[in-house]
């Protein structure tokens, strides 16, 4: 059994990008760990660890409570936090940090509920298409731009594709009917649902 693992590190340079911090809201929204990572550098850290935050992912929650945030809420994607906020914080206002590349959802759900919010760019993701000449029977795919960098130089056969959530098993919608998608948002979960489809 061959199994090609598409991580950052291969198809995709994530970089913080200088940001400004002109308006900033009484809550925080953070869908990804890279997002805070960026953040940690800025001058306004104190001012930022004041406020309250929301995230996206069990590990973006443990990183932020980590380096001192409180998270009031979390969901396991950007639609389902974004229905939530609408739900039960609708009166509030928020700054959301994300990077270049992200899914319209979330700003989307915001605008047509009238939420008040702020978006700031705060990371860089660049593709890193490589052509892959290894066969393999499997591929693990951990975002929608990983998803996006592998196919600009390569084509999905009869691989099964394991995928870290339905955002990115969305990304390889018509490449393939072989997607297996993770119980929980994680690579520990990725692994297992690998390991359980080789051992059926």
């Amino acid at each position: 059994m061959k199994i090609l693992q598409l991580c950052m590190k291969i198809l995709l340079k994530l970089k913080a990008i200088s940001f400004l911090l002109k308006q900033l809201n009484e809550n925080l929204i953070f869908t990804s760990k890279n997002a805070i990572k960026s953040i940690l550098k800025s001058k306004k850290i104190f001012k930022l660890r004041q406020k309250k935050c929301f995230c996206v992912g069990f590990k973006t929650k443990s990183f932020l409570e980590k380096e001192g945030f409180e998270v009031i809420d979390s969901k396991e994607n950007a639609t389902d936090l974004a229905s939530l906020i609408v739900a039960k914080y609708k009166s509030s206002s928020f700054t959301f940090f994300s990077g270049n590349i992200r899914k319209d959802s979330l700003p989307n759900i915001f605008k047509d509920n009238h939420i008040n919010f702020n978006e700031v760019a705060v990371y860089q993701t660049v593709l890193q298409p490589k052509i892959i000449k290894e066969k393999t029977e499997s591929i693990l795919f951990f975002s929608p731009s990983g998803v996006e960098s592998y196919l600009l130089k390569n084509k999905i056969e009869d691989q099964a594709c394991f995928c870290i959530g339905n955002t990115t098993a969305k990304a390889l919608e018509n490449k393939t009917n072989k997607i297996i998608i993770a119980s929980q948002p994680s690579v520990e979960n990725v692994i297992k649902e690998v390991l359980k489809y080789y051992t059926k």
